[in-house]
């Protein structure tokens, strides 16, 4: 079974791997409902879903009325203003067939002038932190991606106590001083408050190469094995943190089976050498 940690100041035990629903976006309930045994057979307990996920919230939702208990439920909002994160968040609610989600995050906050929107007067964290009170949602975070959100997630700790961030994390970025610099100081940061941290992108090995792609991730993943155990088990090393799951139901497995078998974390020759045979590269372009 997969190991488990406190998630933050929430009180709820997570699988140090976190089911990444965004897999679920494209794929029948059939799908979706394979997906539920086998997240059920390797005993995860944390679903991370989006309204931007397509289908995502749909096919969890059918899932609810009976394993509603078995999962801390964790959704997202794009939106930047109160009123369009509060009426998302109702349709997430319904799409989801649950009177609560246990967190609700601002999603993909990276760019400064959406993050005034969402931060100021009358944005999308009033309306959350409104939600939050009357029992809508009982946590808020906040996600993004590319190389700045680290600096970006401690701008908006500095504003708001979130109870969990999400960002990307993987040897390849981390090898970058800078992007290295800031993801440690938002991890100290979230140490010293009890805030979660949330990883994503940990078997990414870089854009498509082409236009045909053979799986249901925006970036090409890790395939073999070996590569993903080494980059699962090289996430999990890091004491506190989470990994979100890949998005493709069909690479899940994979990443679930290695994250059963973590013991320790590879040493930066093995992770350099599987990057160099695999030409990992960059997702956002050029790291600064």
């Amino acid at each position: 079974m997969i190991e488990k940690r406190p998630f933050g100041r929430t009180g709820h035990m997570s699988t140090v791997t976190l089911f990444g629903a965004a897999a679920l976006g494209r794929r029948s309930q059939a799908d979706a409902d394979r997906t539920l045994d086998l997240l059920l057979e390797h005993g995860v307990n944390h679903i991370d879903t989006a309204a931007r996920y397509g289908d995502s919230e749909l096919r969890i939702g059918a899932w609810m009325p009976r394993h509603r208990k078995d999962f801390f439920l964790a959704t997202k909002t794009g939106e930047r203003t109160g009123k369009a994160a509060r009426e998302g968040l109702e349709r997430s609610l319904e799409r989801l067939r649950t009177d609560h989600v246990d967190l609700i995050q601002l999603h993909a906050l990276g760019h400064p002038d959406e993050w005034e929107v969402a931060m100021g007067p009358g944005g999308a964290l009033e309306a959350l932190i409104a939600a939050r009170d009357e029992g809508l949602a009982r946590f808020i975070g906040v996600t993004g991606h590319g190389w700045t959100i680290p600096a970006m997630h401690k701008r908006s700790l500095e504003r708001f106590d979130f109870d969990s961030v999400l960002m990307p994390y993987n040897f390849f970025m981390h090898a970058n001083e800078r992007y290295r610099g800031d993801f440690d100081a938002v991890v100290a940061t979230c140490e010293a408050r009890n805030v979660a941290v949330q990883t994503i992108k940990s078997i990414a090995r870089g854009p498509w190469a082409t236009t045909e792609q053979s799986r249901n991730t925006w970036y090409q993943p890790l395939e073999e094995q070996a590569d993903i155990d080494l980059a699962v088990h090289w996430v999990l090393g890091r004491p506190g943190i989470f990994l979100n799951t890949v998005g493709d139901i069909d690479i899940l497995p994979r990443v679930l089976d290695a994250a059963g078998r973590f013991e320790r974390r590879p040493d930066d020759a093995a992770m350099q050498a599987m990057l160099d045979a695999r030409r990992v590269t960059s997702l956002f372009g050029i790291g600064t």
